[in-house]
């Protein structure tokens, strides 16, 4: 093939620029995401039942769904949570692969047969599906700078004309409104209703006897009288639309035969239908708006549809209303990937130079150069067919190419001017020949090279997602530098290389007389390595002794280098978390919010704005409960140490001291992966797998927070939900009840409606439909004495008084009851401590939870979940993986050079370049104080790179070596002047292959975490693979030979000759 192109290199150009036109036309359309689709599918079902406590839920909405969920394909695991304002959701996580579509109809399937056993509350309120996770890809905050709207007019609003409209943008999984939209509140008042002789059941009737849209019919519709002239539609009673209308429903005469009007017995007003929370952004008032990115979305894809369909909005914006992204994730995904750009672009450069300082001819140089943006923009072109993105993946995936792919360019290059200058040709002729000694080489090393990568992309689950982002990239782009090594690169080679002059004078410019003095250097350098592997060859005990000291520090330091799933990143948000002691009040709640938020806004330097809700929270809905959305500054302006996202974190710690009303305000980073969980650090399920109950649930989940706050590789361990309350148990007497006539059924109305509330129906507001309420003034319902002012109607029409029949006691209950996989939980959350990695802050807490049986707790068990879980799971997979690309090498060299003990010469080394990984990770992690340097996924894939490289290095000698030796050279002898022959390429592909991952290593600012997780892990496993590799593989082949001694095939070359 490189011969045709050698006499052909137009064409060559052609094939060259065609790949490239293909890789841009490409760039313009891929989507660009920091991770591609790694979270598996959840579909999540939302349920309501109005006025019902946690464990009511629990027993008539969670637990009828959860049974009818069995039978799903590919079900992973499915969690619940049962809150004590009615609502229920569950979420069914599926297996990675699973079509969220196929999943949520099957769901959507399966749920029709427990709908009709839902509570007819639940039915009414309805029940949704939707595939989204549990995390915010935006939160919207509305506000009226000038104070021109109420708080109730921007959350109405919201609710009414800004809600639907971006539920309906592709990609929005969910949508959720912090406020809520305007209700016609009906406030009964007991007192009036007694005298009256009225209950709530005879309001709830009126209602919907009186509010309620008929269909008449038509006057003449068929069939029709003969000669029928008149078509008319009939039209009747229909909703009602303003408070006087509902003021002036009709309820019954009195004795005297006065009309007893709803007026007359309660409180109507325009209202809202949700007061569970209270949200203000930078303090003022303010309706948020979070959107939920729909599973297998793309984020900047949706973020930017959402505003563009928000910019159209907001041309109809009511005068005075504004908008702001209080919390978005996006930024940091385009500079995430802007990052690696630069960093890819620094690589380019900084290879450029190392081929350069090694070649020292601008032309040998550029043909090298010339290949990068071919196989670059080649690569985008194949990974687009596989419906990869540009995401963080794939680009660390091209930085890692860009040292390997000039490497088969930089063997033509140099091959080609050793030729011109031995035997004095053409450039033309001198390529012609070397591709005919170095073709089959090439080969050979791509697809060892390539072959280490292969096992990585046949892995499954999220851990094998992002495999096979690198494996393939990786792939892709070695194969393509061999096909332009064998096109491209010998056409430019042909043409633009100059043939040598021997008797052209020697320049004496300043470049000419530093290459001098460093070629002269690097001879010096041979010389003394050369005298290096002499002594080592001549020692083999003691080479012996020391590569056995290398493996064991390697096994010991591999063991104890601390393990995480992916690096921590500064994601510019800090979410706060704000809890209040059970039964805490939405006021009392708000005052919190209120200092914390005047705490944040302090923080000139660091903050932007904050955005918080009271009321809401991820540790579940509560008036105790809320969140706060802390929006930092732009990265470049946050360049001190003060202004990182970890000291933030450390200060806005100190406000658990100055808010003595809070149990705690967490302020955390966001997790590595949005999708598998909204907070940084680990995440586990308790479960009562014997159904001991609650109380004792309870119980072994405070002893395990005891423990936890006792260990010192741990912080923040909590309960991710609310602590039991004292609540207040009704308890009706029916045999009483019955005696006294009263139907139980009027009895459960009544508390129904007048304490829990109860939607009756709808009305018309401004051309939009929303709901009707009914329930018990404020004052009728503060405190347990108030029950009294309620009575019942008998079977004789007598008012009977709740105190007749009923009693009341304060008891405990959970505000939020939690479920995993069909059984009792609790979550409990945590971060590591400083300096710690999730992977040693799990162990501690395994270390805790298996002390609970000898503690007197037995029948508790544990399952991780979300990004912890995937942690574990990808933990499990590595050395499996290891392993396997090990014996994918090893076969690769068996057939490369058709013996079984030559590869064992070529696999020893891998150890040394192993073990410089780990040492400079480490070295990073100390130096640097950063647990994101640890054994995490991009750390794993950094080993497998450098399981290859090591083996490259290897192959460069001893495939000399052994050609050497089968013409006829004494082993040591052809093993020294294999190593002292290859040196120099050893040493410039090492040199360009490093400078290339070193902007990896060195970057800062967004995604430095995942970048200096690959970075440290391969600059420091090339570098000790080399410079220890170059003295050992020597000892190695020479080893292995004098093992298994040499036999010149004579009969397999008798048998060709014949």
């Amino acid at each position: 093939m490189a011969q045709f192109f050698i006499h052909r290199p137009i064409f060559a150009w052609v094939i060259a620029l065609v790949i490239m036109l293909a890789g841009i036309l490409t760039l313009t359309k891929m989507p660009i995401a920091q991770y591609p689709t790694i979270a598996p599918p959840t579909v999540t079902i939302a349920a309501t039942y109005p006025g019902a406590s946690a464990e009511t839920v629990e027993n008539t909405v969670t637990q009828i769904i959860e049974q009818q969920m069995n039978g799903l394909d590919g079900l992973r695991y499915i969690s619940s949570n049962s809150a004590g304002n009615g609502q229920a959701s569950i979420q069914l996580n599926f297996e990675q692969g699973v079509d969220p579509d196929i999943a949520q109809v099957q769901v959507q399937n399966k749920l029709q047969s427990a709908t009709a056993l839902l509570p007819e509350d639940v039915q009414r309120q309805g029940v949704t599906v939707t595939k989204s996770g549990a995390s915010f890809l935006q939160v919207i905050a509305f506000y009226s700078p000038d104070n021109n709207l109420s708080d109730s007019d921007i959350k109405d609003y919201v609710n009414s004309s800004i809600k639907e409209p971006l539920s309906r943008v592709a990609g929005v999984g969910e949508v959720q409104v912090f406020g809520g939209s305007y209700a016609m509140r009906i406030w009964l008042d007991p007192a009036k209703l007694t005298s009256y002789q009225l209950t709530p059941s005879d309001i709830a009737t009126a209602l919907q006897a009186q509010n309620s849209q008929v269909a008449v019919g038509q006057l003449g519709g068929a069939p029709a009288v003969q000669g029928q002239v008149l078509n008319a539609t009939v039209n009747a009673q229909s909703l009602l639309q303003t408070p006087e209308q509902f003021k002036n429903i009709f309820l019954k005469n009195t004795a005297s035969g006065a009309e007893v009007r709803l007026k007359d017995v309660a409180r109507v007003e325009l209202g809202s239908d949700n007061y569970q929370f209270d949200s203000k952004f930078n303090g003022k008032p303010a309706a948020g708006l979070a959107i939920k990115i729909a599973t297998g979305a793309n984020a900047l894809d949706t973020a930017e549809a959402v505003e563009q369909r928000l910019s159209e909005l907001r041309k109809n914006y009511p005068t005075g209303l504004a908008d702001k992204l209080a919390y978005d994730t996006t930024p940091f995904i385009r500079l995430s990937i802007e990052s690696v750009v630069h960093t890819l672009i620094e690589a380019v450069i900084l290879v450029f130079i190392v081929m350069f300082l090694f070649l020292q001819n601008w032309r040998a140089t550029i043909i090298p150069t010339l290949a990068v943006p071919v196989v670059v923009l080649g690569t985008f072109a194949v990974i687009n067919i596989f419906g990869f993105s540009i995401n963080t993946l794939t680009m660390f995936a091209m930085v890692l190419a860009i040292g390997l792919l000039v490497d088969d360019a930089i063997v033509v290059v140099e091959n080609v001017e050793r030729v011109m200058s031995e035997d004095h040709t053409d450039p033309v002729t001198a390529t012609s020949r070397s591709m005919q000694q170095i073709s089959g080489a090439l080969v050979g090393i791509t697809s060892v090279l390539t072959a280490v990568f292969v096992p990585m992309a046949f892995f499954g689950g999220t851990t094998g997602v992002i495999y096979r982002q690198f494996s393939i990239t990786l792939v892709t782009a070695m194969v393509l530098s061999l096909i332009v090594a064998l096109t491209f690169t010998p056409a430019l080679c042909a043409t633009i290389l100059k043939q040598h002059d021997p008797n052209k004078e020697l320049s004496n410019n300043i470049f000419a007389r530093f290459f001098r003095s460093f070629n002269n250097g690097f001879d010096r350098m041979s010389h003394s390595y050369q005298n290096g592997v002499s002594r080592m060859l001549k020692g083999k005990i003691f080479s012996g002794v020391l590569y056995a000291v290398v493996v064991a520090l390697l096994v010991f330091l591999f063991q104890k280098l601390p393990s995480s799933f992916l690096p921590e990143e500064d994601q510019g948000v800090v979410m706060t978390l704000v809890q209040l002691p059970p039964n805490a009040t939405l006021d009392r709640t708000g005052k919190v919010i209120d200092t914390m938020t005047n705490f944040f806004m302090n923080e000139k330097d660091t903050v932007e704005s904050i955005f918080t809700v009271s009321g809401f929270s991820f540790t579940g809905v509560g008036q105790n409960a809320g969140i706060g959305f802390v929006k930092l500054k732009d990265w470049s302006k946050r360049t001190t140490p003060e202004t990182q996202i970890g000291s933030l974190i450390q200060r806005g710690m100190a406000l658990n001291m100055i808010i003595k009303d809070a149990s705690y305000v967490m302020p955390l980073q966001l997790p590595a992966m949005p999708e598998l969980g909204v907070t940084a650090g680990f995440n586990l399920q308790l479960k009562d797998s014997s159904g001991q109950g609650h109380e004792k649930l309870i119980a072994a989940r405070n002893t395990i927070l005891g423990l936890a706050s006792q260990d010192k590789r741990l912080v923040g361990v909590r309960p991710n939900g609310q602590e039991d309350t004292p609540q207040y148990q009704i308890n009706v007497d029916q045999a009483q009840a019955g005696a006294m006539g009263v139907s139980i059924a009027e009895i459960n109305n009544t508390m129904r409606i007048a304490w829990g509330g109860s939607y009756i129906n709808d009305f018309v507001d401004r051309g939009r439909v929303k709901k009707v309420y009914v329930q018990g003034d404020a004052g009728s319902r503060m405190m347990p004495e108030d029950l009294n002012k309620w009575y019942v109607r008998n079977n004789k029409g007598e008012m009977v008084p709740f105190s007749a029949f009923a009693t009341g006691e304060w008891t405990y209950g959970s505000p939020r009851l939690e479920r995993y996989n069909g059984v009792s939980s609790v979550n409990i959350q945590g971060t590591p401590a400083p300096g710690v990695s999730s992977g040693d802050a799990m162990k501690a807490m395994e270390e805790i939870i298996g002390k609970l049986p000898s503690m007197g707790l037995q029948g508790f068990d544990y399952e991780w979940t979300g990004l912890s879980l995937e942690e574990r799971e990808s933990g499990a997979q590595a050395p499996f993986l290891y392993a396997l690309s090990l014996l994918i090498v090893f076969l690769c060299l068996a057939a490369l050079y058709e013996s079984w003990s030559i590869p064992f010469s070529v696999l020893l080394v891998v150890p040394l370049g192993v073990i410089g990984a780990i040492v400079l990770t480490y070295l990073g992690m100390i130096i640097k104080g950063d647990p994101n340097l640890s054994n995490n996924i991009y750390f794993q894939v950094a080993i497998i790179a450098v399981i290859g490289l090591s083996a490259k290095n290897a192959i460069l000698i001893v495939e000399f070596a052994k050609e050497l030796q089968e013409k006829g050279e004494d082993l040591l002898d052809a093993t020294l002047h294999a190593a002292k022959m290859r040196l120099r390429p050893i040493i410039m592909t090492t040199l360009a292959f490093g400078f290339g991952v070193l902007p990896l290593a060195l970057s800062t600012g967004a995604g430095a975490g995942s970048q200096h997780s690959v970075g440290f892990g391969v600059l420091g496993g090339v570098l000790s693979a080399t410079f220890l590799g170059i003295f050992f593989i020597p000892v190695f082949y020479v080893w292995i030979r004098s093992i298994f001694k040499y036999k010149p095939k004579t009969i397999n070359t008798q048998e060709h000759k014949s």
